[in-house]
Formats: structure tokens, sequence, C-alpha cells
């Protein structure tokens, strides 16, 4: 394994993509905005000649905003949203998979600690096992999001780790081709992801990972690892809870240990529990009628990768069926709340003084943590959630 191109990448390393300002002004003339990031890439110590051979066909690309607009499928709740990307034949795949690459994985687990089935999870959600892996132009999708006022802070430092990878061959601004918020390969890397945790698994000198499953699979590895994941622990697990548990605290936003949680008469659905000292958290996705989960420390990391609840459960969840677990029991729920009726208690708990973050129809963990407040407040079930008869108290 090797690191790439470290010389260039500590200048980078200041432009990472987890920084609070955007680089240069966002908005305006698009060839404005490109004239700025080809003076602000000259000034990390890009030669012209580089810089214009990269920047000059880039294009701005409204079917990436249109995309970036229409995310509704993170309105769906986990059953929804689990059933729709769980398939019998994607549980087989991941068999094949792990079986084709065993020796990969081995390499993975003894390197990085991170389970086969987290990595084949991620992998049949982001690809489809790398047979769906998007058609825009990568580094369109990044100017365009980076010239964009939603979140120029993001994608703007991604443009120049992608000219960092075009300088050493790596990146083709032409032809290179991903995910509409410009992540690419197998896994949906972005590019200063590539540039810091790329791994040459398959030893040819290069990080591929569009192309070569050994080498996208050992830089998610690093990836992950690199955000802190422990080895031998555990992530999600399917528990039963007691009748009379308090659900004021469940939630990611409450956690105790393991040994507490057994005391309170948590048990696992399948197997034993997590080790006593642990700390974990309950997550009731679909409220108190649906299935539990107990999330560990490793769970947090999920959330590096992707910002939505409900992707993540779901993500960590199919990395347990892989691993041997169950299928969850769904329970019978009561039915959740639209988007704009999601939308409407959204804008009701802000005018409370709720921070709920955007106001997107999305049950995101602020949303979540102000329905459990306000639920409490009111009386009800603190489950954290929102169904129409809460909807009705608040209005």
């Amino acid at each position: 394994m090797r690191h790439l191109h470290a010389t260039t990448l500590a200048a980078l390393l200041g432009l990472a993509a987890n920084q609070s300002a955007a680089l240069v002004p966002c908005g305006g003339s698009f060839g404005s905005f490109i004239d700025n990031m080809k003076a602000e890439a000259a000034a990390a110590g890009f030669d012209r000649a580089t810089i214009n051979s990269f920047f000059d066909g880039i294009a701005n690309d409204e079917a990436v905003l249109r995309a970036d607009r229409r995310q509704g499928v993170f309105q769906k709740d986990f059953i929804d949203f689990s059933r729709s990307l769980i398939s019998q034949n994607r549980i087989d795949n991941a068999a094949r998979n792990a079986n084709r690459y065993d020796a990969v994985f081995d390499r993975i687990e003894q390197d990085y600690g991170v389970p086969r089935g987290v990595l084949l999870a991620f992998w049949a959600f982001e690809t489809d096992f790398g047979a769906v892996q998007g058609d825009y132009n990568t580094a369109n999708a990044l100017a365009t999001l980076g010239h964009d006022c939603r979140r120029p802070e993001l994608f703007q430092p991604e443009l120049l780790a992608a000219l960092e990878l075009y300088k050493h061959g790596d990146f083709d601004p032409d032809t290179t081709t991903g995910a509409w918020a410009g992540e690419i390969g197998m896994v949906q890397m972005l590019p200063y992801d590539i540039l810091h945790s790329g791994r040459d698994g398959d030893g040819d000198g290069h990080v591929t990972v569009k192309t070569s499953a050994p080498d996208a699979l050992m830089s998610a590895a690093h990836m992950v690892s690199e955000l802190g994941w422990r080895a031998g622990e555990p992530w999600l697990q399917e528990v039963v809870l007691p009748a009379d548990i308090d659900l004021t605290m469940t939630g990611l936003n409450h956690s105790r240990s393991v040994r507490d949680w057994a005391r309170l008469g948590v048990r696992a659905r399948q197997g034993d529990l997590g080790a006593a000292g642990l700390e974990a958290s309950i997550v009731l996705p679909v409220g108190r009628f649906g299935p539990a989960f107990l999330a560990y420390p490793n769970f947090s990391i999920y959330a590096e990768w992707n910002q939505s609840m409900t992707y993540i459960l779901t993500a960590g969840y199919f990395a347990t069926r892989i691993s041997g677990a169950q299928v969850y029991s769904a329970g019978n729920y009561e039915p959740g709340l639209a988007g704009p009726e999601m939308q409407e208690m959204q804008r009701l708990l802000q005018a409370r003084g709720y921070d709920v973050g955007d106001i997107d129809g999305i049950l995101g963990e602020k949303t979540r943590e102000a329905v459990q407040v306000e639920q409490q407040r009111l009386g009800l079930p603190a489950d954290a959630w929102p169904t129409a008869a809460f909807l009705a108290r608040l209005r």
C-alpha cells in the first residue's frame, strides 16, 4: 500500500472538505468563479499549464443542481427505505463478492479491523457492486456545486482535490464520471477522500476506484478506519425492549452502558448483547411500535459517511444481515408524516424555538430530537416518531 501524492497533499490538507468557509465567492458569473478557482489553485502551488488544461473545459451542469434539490428518497421511513434497498438478489451478490474477494477482505480485516459485511453493504448500496457508478461528469458536478451557494465550502476544496488527482494522471476532467455530488467509483468516494485514504489494493501503482474492486475496498476500509472504526466491536444490533422502558432515554443523543441497558431489561433479539462496558444508544426508527436497535460507538462512523439517518441505519442493518443477522421485526408501527406534513411540522417546531436543521421534509436527527422533547412536554410517549396525532397537537 502507498499513500497518494504526499507532497501536494500536505498543502491540500488545509483545504479539506470540512472547512467552515468557501475558498472563493459563490454565485455570480460561472466564468468568474472558474477564474477565481484558477487563482486559488495557483496559490496552492499548481502550475499554470496544469490549471488551464484542467479547468478550461469545465461547464455548469443544471442537471446536477436539479438532482441536488430532489433528494426525496430520504423522505421514506426506515421500513419502506430498507425494504426497497435490501433484496435477496443483493444478499446473494454480497455473498458471491465476499467469496470472490475473500483474500482482499482478509487483508482489510487484518490491517484495518473493518468487517467485510460493513464494506459489502456500502458497496451494494452505493453502486450495486460497481454496476451503477453514475454518469455525471465529475469535474462539472464539483464545479457546479462549488459555484452554487448551498454548500460551496464542501465542494470547492473537492474541485482542487480533483485537480491534484489530475496532476498525477488519476483523473480526467473530460471523461471521469460518477454521482451527481462528485463521488467516484465503486464505493463512491469524493476526490479528497481518494487522495487522503486511497490505497493501491491490486498493486498496479495506481488507486483506481472505478475499475479495481481491491483498490476501492482497501481505500474505503482505510477511510472508515481513519474515521475511528473500533476493531472487534459491533455497530448495530436489533434488540427487544421491556414494555415499561422510559422512552426519553432513547435516541442517539442519549447513551448508557450495555450493562445498564441489560439491567433495564433490554435484550438482544438474536445472540448476545455487546460487551458490558460499551456505551450504546437505543434507536427507534419508526417509533415504539416498530423495530428497536442498539447503536454502538462504531455506528457513529456511518454518520461520517452519509448524513441521512434513514440511509445509515439501513446500511448498518444490511451489514448485520450480511454478517448473519435475521430480518428485523417490523412490528405494527403507526404511519409517519408525508413530505409536506413533515415540513409543516418542522416549521411549527422551529417556530417554538427548536433547531430542526433545514425545512426539508426529512426526519433527520435534529428533527427527531426536537420531536422527542416536544412529545415529552405535551405528555405524549417520547419515542421521537412524529405521527398525524402529534402534528395535530402541534397545530
